[in-house]
């Protein structure tokens, strides 16, 4: 059984040039890249680039692929972002760096993204361009960024900015979901036991009742006539909500539904004031950061529109855009939006004066941001009367409707002895 402990050799792919300058590449077997390299040398052969090859998965990397899905999420750019930037910061070549970190990638479809990015980089695309090809993954302020980066030479830079961003939208993305999660699950409890109660228990108590012979209390007949509803229906029910779900979000989907949806949600009570909030908050960083990178406002408002998560701010931007392109000032555009306090406008106009416009815009972002994370971390505190009141008119509701038949019993029984 000597075979079971020979170990495979990890592939190397490489691509090099040999002695008359040519371009060459190939496979090699070898404990690391230094041996790769060493071998190369060898032969006459001047490495280029060396990356683990992409050989056939075994079952379980192709069980692993599959389980991660084709999902990138926000932490995979992060990461993306961070090593982006220690590796230009430490003088690594693009490609090179880009081939490390699709090899180091924990997630297969952020691997193949980056495999994709390299590739283009090598068929003579630059990053922009090569990046641009994959709009699901990074946002057009993403590849705005790093364009400017390009551009000026200071790519480094545009990654630790869009790091730092994202790092604050992952932030708030998991206040949101951490004060979200107890009403939610209170609801659902509530839903749960109205239906476990509908089809259950109130049936028990309506044959007990039938045998009174005497007139039942309002509040009984609703519940009953409301048990009865559910007990033969409630497969209809069931499917009518999941209709409903469905026609929602294939609705919503559409432009116009999209728009009317991200309109009507900030009206929502309460959570409608913090997704407010919070979008302004996207909008004045990312104008922050477009600005300070040298992006031209007209080019930042085009980008920040798609970047703030909102359809209908996001037209909102669009018409700030226009104005500008009609000769107007950023702040008289904001005003006619009806989007920002007086106090907001004045720090634009300040801004727009004194041209620390980007500087200003930063701080209306941490404005906004802070103000995001106070109203989260109170979310729960503010919704729980809501759910209190609901609970108990629904506890005094079943109450009456349970024990009010009982109650008039004894109460005739009591006379009548």
């Amino acid at each position: 059984m000597a075979w079971r402990n020979r170990s495979k050799l990890p592939a190397f792919q490489y691509k090099g040039r040999d002695q008359r300058g040519q371009m060459v590449s190939g496979h090699l077997d070898a404990v690391s890249t230094d041996a790769v390299a060493t071998q190369l040398f060898n032969r006459g052969i001047t490495p280029v680039d060396i990356a683990t090859a992409r050989v056939s998965d075994d079952v379980f990397a192709g069980l692993r692929r599959r389980a991660g899905g084709g999902r990138i999420a926000l932490t995979d750019l992060v990461f993306f972002s961070r090593q982006m930037y220690t590796l230009q910061r430490a003088g690594v070549p693009i490609l090179q760096a880009l081939r490390g970190l699709r090899d180091s990638s924990a997630n297969p479809a952020l691997a193949k993204v980056i495999d994709g990015i390299a590739e283009g980089l090598d068929s003579g695309l630059d990053l922009t361009t090569a990046l641009g090809r994959y709009p699901k993954v990074f946002p057009a302020l993403f590849v705005s960024l790093v364009q400017v980066g390009e551009t000026t030479g200071s790519l480094d830079e545009a990654f630790l900015q869009l790091a730092a961003y994202l790092e604050q939208e992952m932030e708030s993305r998991r206040l949101v979901k951490s004060a979200l999660r107890y009403p939610t699950f209170v609801i659902v409890a509530i839903t749960a036991a109205l239906f476990i109660i509908n089809l259950f228990v109130i049936p028990a108590f309506a044959d007990v009742y039938s045998g009174f012979n005497a007139e039942l209390p309002w509040a009984t007949r609703a519940i009953v006539a409301m048990s009865d509803f559910t007990v033969a229906y409630w497969p209809f029910i069931l499917a009518g909500l999941a209709a409903a779900v469905a026609a929602f979000i294939a609705y919503i989907r559409t432009p116009a539904g999209r728009y009317r949806w991200d309109k009507h949600k900030l009206r929502i009570p309460i959570v409608g004031s913090i997704l407010f909030r919070a979008a302004l908050g996207r909008y004045s960083r990312g104008l922050a950061m477009t600005l300070k990178a040298g992006v031209p406002v007209v080019q930042s408002l085009t980008v920040i529109s798609r970047a703030v998560a909102n359809d209908y701010i996001g037209q909102q931007v669009l018409a700030m855009r226009d104005g500008i392109e009609r000769g107007e000032s950023l702040t008289r555009t904001g005003a006619a939006t009806g989007l920002f306090p007086p106090i907001v406008l004045q720090m634009i106009s300040v801004g727009e004066e004194t041209g620390s416009l980007d500087g200003l815009m930063a701080e209306v972002a941490g404005y906004y941001e802070r103000e995001v994370d106070y109203a989260l971390k109170n979310l729960s505190a503010s919704i729980e009367p809501v759910l209190i009141i609901a609970v108990g008119g629904l506890v005094l509701m079943l109450a009456l409707g349970v024990f009010l038949p009982m109650w008039n019993l004894a109460n005739v029984m009591g006379v009548g002895g």
